[in-house]
This record gives C-alpha cells, structure tokens and sequence, in this order.
C-alpha cells in the first residue's frame, strides 16, 4: 500500500486511519471492477438499519472497513449497514461512514462510493456522534467510477488523490478549485414533483422557466441516484444539489442520513466556498438526534444554496403570491 499524507499536519493516528481506509479503497476498485466475473455485487442481502434494502458490496464493504479498523485508532465506528455504535474498545477516533454509496447504481456501472467522517472520540459513543459538524476532524469520499479517487478535507482545503490502476499507489493530484458561485446546473430528483413543499417546487420552476423565466438564462438538470458522483460533478464545475424532505410518509426529513453522508460532503463544500443547508440552516451546525437521523440537504454554488434558502424564509402567508410572481429573485 502506498499512500502519503505528509506535510498536512495530520496526527499519527489521523494518517494512521486514512492509510487503513485508503487500503480498503484499492481493495473495493477491484472488487468492483470484477463485479459479474465472481459474483453479483447488486445482489439483495437484507435490509439496513435505515429500513433500506442492502446490496451484497453493502456487507462486503462494511466487513471491510470494520476488519481494517479494529486494531487501529479508531474506537467507536458507526456504519449505515449496523444499527448500534460498533466499540472496539481502544482509540482515540470515532469514525461514521456509508461504506458503499449510491449502491442501486452498483449494476448499471455508475459511479459509487465510500463517504466517511472523522471526529476526536468523545465520553461515549453518543457524545462522538450526535455533534455538531463543525468539529469534524477529517470529512471525505472515496469515488469509484473510470477513476478512483479520494477527495478529502482536514479543515484546512480540499485534497485529492487518484488511485493508480492495477496497483494500490494513490498519487496526490491537483487540489479542487473553489467552487464558482454561480452555475448553469442543477440536481434534483424531478419525479418527486408532486410531492416537494412549495418552496423548492417554486425554485426548479423558475430553473426550469429558463431564459423565458424570472432567471433569464437556461439551466441544465443531472441527476445521478449516487451523492458520491453527484458531489464529485460539483467540485469539479459547480452546481447545486437538492433533496428535500417531501409529505410521503418516511421522507419528512428526506432520506440521506446527516451524520454519515451530509456532515462530511457538507465539510468538503464549505471548504471549497460553497453553501450546504437543509434548505434553509447551515448543515455543519446542526445537532443530529440519533446516529440514523436524516435531514433534507442542499449543497453546492453559495449563490445557488443561498437562493433556496431565500425561498424558504418567504412568509407562508405571502408565499403563494411572491411565488407567482417572483419578481423578488429576478437575476
């Protein structure tokens, strides 16, 4: 395994932690670069602790990671695919991780990935967790698409790395640019439509409008189904995500889970300039209740995000009104 994390000021068992999931990394591209060779990676193996249907590369990347941490710095680790807190009872870290994200896209060949956080341990395992993002110490991804990569931030910018192919050498290349503030894209699952709270509904028409719209310009829509990619496409040129909570039952607070997938990407955005909110709060200071709690997010370009919010602080009263009309967001 090569991988160097000198002169980033990381302590010896932060450096320690990241070599341990970097390994695993370079082990998952290849597992995935097989998938249908050996086995069928997209294979139903049960239901998460979210309620959410697990694939077979969900279990083998979770018992991966789990082995390659136990014996390291870490002490408390808190996975999507385990219901409790896993205490390996020495450490001084607590990490979360959604150890294979995007994973419906795992037999279409669409990128996926490993997103992870960083935090000091703390009293128990609840206090590690249920804290505020702001005191994460290392938030990252590990993208597995026609490149691996590893975009990670220790508080201070954001690196990256790409994973040599056929060996297991992650070089550091080019650090991400800010992000620009403004942007032309725009992602959103369009197919929930109906079912969105009237402030976002009023922000995609007036995207969708186009340059016969409030906007006076054109935008583009992506949506991928896999927050890695969709946040990768981000800070390589900009853009914004959104998803909402809507009035289906179990989607009030929409389905990505704060701790393990919003706090760190909301990490990686700020660092870069960019804006990550529930819609209308920043997400890094928010508290999460529980280690599965979901929260609504939207992340990238700060004018983009910026805008969603505004939308939301709209009086409910007056909003149906400014909505028709909004003559308040023209430009």
């Amino acid at each position: 395994m090569s991988v160097s994390f000198d002169g980033l000021g990381l302590s010896p068992e932060l450096a320690d932690t990241m070599t341990r999931l970097t390994s695993v990394g370079a082990t998952l591209a290849r597992i995935i670069a097989r998938n249908g060779l050996e086995a069928n990676l997209a294979e139903a193996a049960g239901t998460n602790a979210g309620g959410d249907g697990q694939k077979a590369l969900d279990v083998i990347a979770d018992e991966a990671f789990m082995d390659a941490l136990r014996d390291g710095a870490v002490r408390y680790y808190a996975s999507e695919e385990q219901d409790d807190v896993v205490d390996f009872e020495t450490g001084t870290l607590a990490l979360a991780i959604d150890p294979l994200d995007g994973s419906s896209n795992i037999d279409v060949n669409v990128s996926i990935g490993t997103i992870f956080s960083i935090f000091p341990k703390a009293e128990g395992p609840d206090e590690s967790f249920l804290r505020p993002g702001t005191e994460q110490i290392a938030g990252g991804y590990i993208i597995f698409g026609p490149q691996t990569a590893l975009v990670v931030s220790f508080g201070k910018g954001v690196q990256q790395w790409v994973l040599e192919p056929g060996t297991d050498i992650w070089t550091r290349v080019a650090d991400p640019k800010p992000l620009p503030h403004e942007t032309s894209e725009y992602a959103i699952n369009a197919s929930n439509y109906r079912h969105w709270p009237q402030p976002i509904r009023a922000f995609i028409d007036d995207m969708v409008a186009g340059a016969e719209g409030p906007r006076g310009r054109n935008f583009n829509m992506r949506w991928i189904a896999s927050l890695v990619a969709e946040t990768h496409r981000i800070i390589s040129r900009g853009g914004v995500f959104l998803y909402p909570g809507d009035d289906r039952k179990g989607y009030e607070r929409g389905r990505l889970r704060h701790v393990y997938e919003c706090a760190p990407i909301a990490l990686l955005i700020t660092q870069l300039g960019g804006g990550a909110t529930d819609g209308a709060d920043p997400i890094l200071n928010a508290l999460p209740d529980r280690l599965h709690a979901r929260t609504p997010f939207v992340f990238g370009s700060s004018t983009k995000v910026a805008r969603v919010a505004a939308y939301h602080d709209l009086p409910h009263d007056e909003s149906h009104a400014l909505f028709n009309s909004r003559g308040l967001f023209r430009s």
